[in-house]
């Protein structure tokens, strides 16, 4: 068996033939090495870029624990449980692209394929996450209401934020409905309508003396929001210009229109590596099904799909350190 023995890099049998590795790895794996370290500088610059804003808009930015509290069929207030979940089947999967490796390397095909698989199944549960985390945050959970100073109104009851549909007295105001052949040209584009008017809420709120105004701007020696007082709370309400319910490029009900920005561009930029990753094990999986990587006589392939999925999965721990634990 010959030896993958580094040499000179200015001798002529370098690559010659691929019969020689230089630095003990083949053409194919430095190339995805080169790959992995440009990708790695472009996410760099990305959370480089959202870590200088945050702290540039530091005093408006949304609080973690409030914005990720939900968990898909469960009601209730569960501050950063189902992105913990997220992060653990994630890591996980690398775990079982570990083992696929190991047993590529004994030449173990049944383990190959299994592990393999397993590896699938675990980026598919998170990319279906990354779904669900999307439309729930677009939707929105709560509501607010955005003054004509351009800051935002939340509603906090018990110590706890609420939604708009917990207190506002009357019916909704989103009644209005697309063209379709049958109505005729009713609304066809522009601004979504609130569920609610500003009115309606300003009725709400005087009629609830639990009820409190709070700001999304933030008292940075307490680490919160700030609360007004019930008259504070009102005469700031009476500056409402907007109803917003989730977030999008415009509005944000959670805080700064800017975190929403990032977070669409890097969760979406890292869910379209995964999906990538996903597409590129599954075209594996099926080939060491069929035996081409026995027929070669090693599993190569697998490691060097395996090097990526670890650079994917060591991505995601940098973004959700960023956006959600800082």
């Amino acid at each position: 068996m010959e030896a993958n023995i580094a040499i000179p890099s200015d001798s002529k049998k370098t690559w010659n033939g691929g019969g020689v590795k230089p630095f003990g790895a083949s053409y194919g794996k430095m190339m995805m090495w080169f790959f992995i370290v440009s990708d790695a500088l472009t996410f760099s610059g990305f959370l480089a870029a959202y870590g200088l804003t945050r702290f540039k808009f530091i005093d408006s930015w949304p609080i973690a624990d409030e914005v990720f509290t939900h968990v898909p069929f469960i009601h209730g207030n569960y501050p950063m449980y189902y992105v913990a979940f997220m992060t653990f089947i994630l890591i996980f999967s690398s775990v079982t692209m570990v083992m696929a490796v190991d047993a590529g390397h004994k030449m173990q095909k049944n383990k190959v394929a299994w592990y393999m698989f397993a590896t699938i199944i675990g980026g598919l549960i998170f990319v279906g996450s990354q779904a669900w985390e999307w439309n729930t945050f677009i939707k929105g959970s709560y509501g607010a209401v955005k003054t004509t100073d351009g800051r935002l109104l939340q509603f906090v009851k018990d110590g706890h934020q609420i939604a708009l549909s917990d207190f506002v007295v009357g019916d909704r105001m989103d009644h209005r409905e697309s063209n379709t052949k049958k109505n005729g040209l009713w609304f066809e584009s522009g601004e979504s309508v609130g569920a609610y008017s500003v009115a309606q809420i300003m009725a709400s709120y005087k009629a609830d003396p639990s009820i409190q105004i709070r700001s999304e701007q933030i008292d940075l020696e307490k680490k919160q929001k700030i609360i007004f007082s019930r008259e504070k709370g009102a005469s700031e309400l009476a500056k409402g210009k907007l109803v917003v319910e989730g977030a999008n490029l415009k509005v944000n009900e959670y805080g700064n229109t800017i975190f929403a920005d990032f977070f669409f561009f890097i969760t979406g930029f890292h869910g379209f590596h995964v999906f990538s990753g996903i597409v590129i094990n599954i075209i594996i999986f099926f080939n060491v099904i069929l035996g081409t990587y026995e027929k070669r006589g090693h599993y190569e392939m697998v490691e060097k799909v395996g090097l990526y999925w670890h650079f994917v999965d060591l991505v995601w721990v940098f973004v959700f350190t960023f956006f959600y634990l800082v």
